[in-house]
């Protein structure tokens, strides 16, 4: 009789058991956000966490690369393009109690885009004139000039809206209006989310999401294994992958993102305001090689700074084939016969640490010594993207959606300007028409591979690997994003 009864009881406990799991999701990624806030930061994994689930924007991206309603549930624009009104949604709280409406808007859009706004796209904000609320549910925009991408600038992450009330406190605790809310960060192990049951829209399946942060490669594997991780939307060993696509366990997906990975120059260095020895540099990269080499086969070679799925995109792999002794008579006449010795600092990512030991390699058949030096991501910060800019080489991943724009920056990182390009910029922030639009992308895309101001390697694939019966995650990623909001298991 007693075993009966342990059976029966066995029986009863697992469906529960069961029950329970089908509500959590633990998300495994490579990189740790240095902070929570979407508006303070450029760190990518800082949206990986927060975006679309504990932050929303008036607007959002989704997989497609769609720009749907969010806080806002429609908008108008103005015959002549200056004018935007959005109609927010009512009754949405932020997670602290506090009401949402168009107060919160007015203030996130004037922190953004004020004189001191730490807000890392900050351009996106550039073209606002005034921000007026003529009543709790209407955001009335003006523009300084037409701006045809201002829906799809407000969704994302940099965009989101924030309370007065708890801005201050969004890098450590963020306080947003999305569908999940923030409980725990246990900094070098896991963000944790939980439903928000009073959430103002569609209320998600799952109950629990943890954000896993595991950065070496190996980890990640038997993370998966174990059973500690029931996803990771972009492998750092895509080397695993072949293993898991033999696995009856879990399902292997492949898609695209924003992300261009570039070996960057700084051009602050005398050596590299020398566009011969870019060239050079450009022609010395076998970037098949790399691809094949440090990503094994998942990703797609670039000639310039535009994404291959995008209709804008122009194939310019061909401008600067790997052609050793062209670099070496490049770098000879201007004036480095004998090459010269630079320092690359590398980030975590294995594209970064993988790459930078190929491109090393490569370089050395033109001369170039390369010290590699490996640095976490709050020194790459301080190093090579703020501060003194001390740096000759780095690599990484521009993850931020249709950014050629940041070669028009005034004191970027990798220091490159030309009249040229800012005109183009410029023209397309007064370009509405579409067939327009992308003429000028052409050009400017032509004018980045000519110059070349870094080396343009490849579009990072999103590789990843989930646990068979989980629904809803991204294949692709058009933003820097784990929209988790849709995600259910089987």
């Amino acid at each position: 009789m007693r075993k009966i009864l342990i059976a029966l009881a066995v029986l009863f406990v697992l469906p529960s058991a069961a029950l329970a799991a089908k509500d959590r999701l633990v998300l495994g990624m490579s990189l740790e956000p240095p902070h929570l806030d979407p508006t303070a930061g450029a760190a990518a994994a800082i949206d990986e966490v927060v975006y679309a689930n504990v932050m929303e924007g008036l607007t959002r991206i989704d997989e497609n690369g769609q720009v749907r309603p969010a806080l806002a549930e429609r908008w108008t624009v103005s015959a002549d393009g200056m004018t935007y009104t959005f109609t927010l949604h009512a009754g949405v709280k932020f997670h602290d109690g506090t009401d949402f409406d168009s107060a919160d808007v007015k203030f996130s859009l004037d922190r953004a885009r004020a004189a001191d706004s730490t807000n890392a796209q900050k351009g996106l904000f550039e073209p606002i004139a005034a921000v007026e609320t003529p009543d709790p549910l209407t955001v009335v925009v003006k523009l300084s000039r037409p701006e045809g991408l201002f829906p799809w600038n407000m969704g994302w992450g940099d965009a989101v809206i924030v309370a007065p009330e708890s801005a201050e406190g969004n890098k450590t605790s963020p306080v947003g209006t999305g569908p999940f809310r923030f409980v725990s960060w246990v900094k070098g192990d896991s963000v944790t989310l939980e439903r928000q049951d009073k959430y103002w829209g569609a209320r998600p399946a799952l109950k629990t999401v943890v954000f896993k942060f595991v950065a070496d490669p190996s980890a990640q594997v038997a993370a998966l294994l174990a059973g500690d991780i029931d996803t990771i939307p972009v492998v750092g060993a895509p080397e695993s992958l072949e293993r898991f696509k033999a696995d009856a366990n879990f399902v292997v997906t492949v898609g695209s993102t924003e992300g261009e990975t570039i070996l960057a120059m700084n051009q602050r260095r005398k050596v590299f305001q020398d566009i011969r020895v870019r060239r050079a540099i450009s022609a010395a990269v076998d970037r098949q090689a790399i691809v094949d080499g440090a990503m094994f086969g998942y990703g797609t070679p670039i000639g310039s700074h535009f994404a291959p799925h995008n209709p804008a995109y122009v194939d310019l792999t061909g401008t600067y084939p790997h052609d050793v002794a062209k670099a070496r008579a490049l770098l000879a006449e201007a004036g480095y016969p004998q090459g010269f010795k630079a320092v690359m600092k590398l980030p975590p990512p294995s594209y970064a640490r993988r790459g930078g030991e190929i491109i090393a390699a490569q370089l050395a058949e033109i001369g170039i010594q390369v010290e590699i030096v490996p640095v976490e991501w709050a020194q790459w910060l301080s190093d090579v993207f703020k501060g003194e800019h001390d740096y000759d080489f780095t690599i990484v991943s521009h993850t931020e959606p249709l950014d050629i724009g940041i070669y028009a920056r005034d004191d970027y990182y990798f220091g490159y300007r030309s009249d040229a390009f800012n005109a183009v910029m410029e023209d397309l922030k007064t370009t509405a028409d579409p067939a327009a639009r992308k003429t000028l992308y052409g050009k400017a895309q032509h004018i980045l591979a000519e110059d070349a101001p870094v080396v343009f390697l490849f579009q990072l694939a999103r590789a990843g690997v989930q646990r068979k019966g989980i629904k809803g995650l991204w294949l692709n990623a058009p933003v820097q994003a784990n929209d988790v909001t849709g995600v259910s298991w089987e």
